[in-house]
């Protein structure tokens, strides 16, 4: 199959930036067992990996606060509703200090169906219903637990006001698609190399691979910029994992490297997903 490179002549970035550097925060809650896991038996509860996961609302999510708050950076916060339930006031505080609220399904653990579209829709609006009363403010952007959304999932959103979502990982910049209800801004992926959860805790690499994963990207991305073709690139914290001690010198690390160079762009994702829009001439109606 042959693809033929896009051409996007009028994309840009605020200000002329040459690149954009987001930080996407996890605030998660599971059923059954949360990303690591030392129970092996099949249907069995691991209680300890729950309680791994709880770290996020008891300590995890704070000192990222407290690091965010330091580094003067607003991120984004993707939340299952069972945790907006369970933790309203980490999800309170969060989006008071400014940080835009994310939906993520309800359980971490549990995603919709293909042939489910009924289930999943009345799953986004009781995640958008538990976000909103926690937070004080809906969300309008919806990443899948794992990414892992359905067939339907795109139609569904515009259809409950959500204006993008991050489900995909197939293009370095923001783009649109047509859904059923009108269009949707799609933020693709691309935060692998920056995620904490691929690159640290299940990886068993060093803190510092991270850096140098973002800092390996950040360069080649920025040079890109430099001859105008602006990117943009995403460091992934779940509260779980990347609010652990271990982890929050190399993200201090991270921004500092940037900040070393003109022309950046510290935007929360929502930012993005209303700026492409602006660019592409998306009408996203009452929804933005």
């Amino acid at each position: 199959m042959n693809f033929q490179r896009p051409s996007r002549p009028n994309w840009k970035l605020p200000e002329g930036a040459r690149i954009a550097v987001s930080v996407n925060l996890a605030l998660e809650a599971f059923r059954h067992k949360s990303q690591l896991t030392l129970e092996a038996r099949p249907g069995k509860t691991d209680h300890f990996s729950l309680s791994y996961a709880e770290y996020g609302a008891r300590a995890g999510i704070w000192r990222i606060l407290d690091l965010l708050d330091e580094l003067g950076l607003k991120a984004s916060m993707s939340i299952n509703g069972k945790a907006a339930e369970l933790y309203p006031d980490a999800v309170r505080a969060t989006a008071q200090a400014g940080h835009e609220v994310v939906g993520h399904g309800w359980e971490n653990d549990i995603l919709n169906e293909d042939a489910n579209p009924e289930g999943e829709r009345d799953e986004i609006r009781r995640v958008t219903a538990a976000i909103t009363e926690a937070a004080g403010v809906r969300p309008v952007g919806w990443t899948s637990p794992g990414s892992a959304g359905s067939e339907n999932t795109l139609d569904l959103l515009v259809g409950e006001g959500y204006i993008w979502n991050g489900d995909q990982a197939n293009d370095d910049l923001p783009y649109s698609v047509p859904t059923r209800n009108g269009p949707i801004m799609i933020l693709p992926r691309v935060n692998m190399p920056q995620n904490d959860l691929i690159m640290w805790a299940k990886a068993n690499n060093p803190p510092s691979v991270i850096f140098e994963s973002f800092k390996d990207t950040f360069d080649e991305l920025y040079s890109e910029g430099v001859k105008g073709s602006p990117k943009w690139v995403e460091i992934v914290l779940h509260a779980h994992m990347g609010g652990r001690p271990t982890l929050i010198p190399t993200v201090r690390r991270c921004i500092a490297y940037a900040r070393q160079h003109e022309g950046v762009w510290f935007p929360r994702k929502g930012d993005v997903a209303r700026w492409a829009a602006k660019v592409d001439g998306v009408d996203l109606g009452e929804r933005i």
